[in-house]
């Protein structure tokens, strides 16, 4: 009887074992099927956003219809009042435009403007050159040409000014209180900001454009030439040397009219100057009268010895 209980004891310790190892087994295999379903799931969804977006990037249109169905729509519509905006959204304010919308056309010279795709080219090298978003350098090199044709001066002069003055920085202000991309004294010109709002206007980077390039084309007339021009513009004119801003004004000149024609220009290069011409010689007028003298009396004494022989 003993061995009897004995042996069904050891019968159920077995089964139980078994069953164990059997539901540990059937978790075990559960749990693997479900982790699996779980990342085939996440890469799934990974996939549909990132078609999504790709989609949306070439659509346009699909990301307004996204957007109207979205529960935050109403939010994202909502467009702030003039009140709400900060100043710096109102830089393209109206007081600017209008003035440029208003100012006359001159006709200027259309190989200086150049084409579209040259003003693309030197969009793209100051962009990644002055590490200002291209959107932006867009707009920049816009409203310099724009000003250019107006009052026909070079509009990549106005861009190698703003290069120099504020490395395209709209915000800048120098310890003496010049503003802006062209670094105008807007105290000293405050009579070119009164069409376009005042010298508050001296930040708005197209008031600033305009009243920038119509200083350096009154000096440049004043001037008589670039280089003059440049001089009275840095405070200079009545000094012996700029300190080299013309020349550096200048070289980046250079460059913008290197990129502008499609040569390959460094947007890594240094901020190298212009050269300037090396002094030729003041010929001595007197030495050369002297000179041709003498060279006709040896003639003539040739021809006279020819005549006695």
């Amino acid at each position: 009887m003993l061995n009897r209980i004995t042996m069904a004891m050891r019968k159920a310790a077995k089964q139980s074992a078994r069953q164990v190892i059997a539901h540990s087994t059937t978790m075990r295999t559960t749990n693997n099927k479900v982790v699996a379903t779980a990342r085939h799931a996440l890469m799934a969804l990974g996939l549909t956003a990132i078609a999504t977006l790709a989609l949306m990037f070439f659509k346009p249109e699909v990301a307004e219809k996204i957007q109207a169905i979205s529960p935050f729509s109403d939010a994202v519509a909502a467009t702030p009042s003039d009140e709400d905006m900060s100043p710096i959204a109102n830089l393209m304010d109206d007081p600017a435009s209008a003035a440029i919308e208003d100012a006359p056309v001159v006709s200027t010279n259309p190989a200086m403007l150049g084409t579209d795709v040259q003003q693309q080219r030197v969009t793209q090298w100051i962009s990644k050159r002055y590490r200002v978003a291209n959107d932006a350098t867009n707009m920049l090199v816009s409203a310099a040409y724009l000003t250019a044709k107006e009052i026909n001066l070079d509009p990549l002069l106005i861009l190698a000014v703003m290069a120099i003055e504020s490395r395209f920085n709209p915000f800048a202000e120098s310890p003496v209180g010049a503003q802006g991309l062209m670094q105008v004294m807007s105290k000293v010109h405050h009579d070119k900001f009164a069409e376009m709002g005042g010298t508050q206007a001296a930040l708005n980077p197209v008031a600033n454009i305009r009243v920038g390039s119509l200083i350096l084309k009154e000096y440049v007339s004043r001037g008589g030439s670039v280089e003059a021009g440049l001089k009275r513009y840095v405070g200079a004119a009545g000094m012996d040397s700029d300190a080299g801003y013309g020349a550096k004004v200048l070289g980046e000149y250079d460059r913008l009219k290197a990129v502008a024609s499609g040569k390959r220009v460094s947007a890594f290069a240094t901020m190298a100057s212009r050269a300037a011409p090396k002094a030729q010689p003041i010929p001595n007028v007197i030495q050369e009268k002297s000179a041709a003298l003498e060279d006709k009396n040896a003639q003539k004494l040739d021809g006279d010895k020819f005549t006695s022989l």
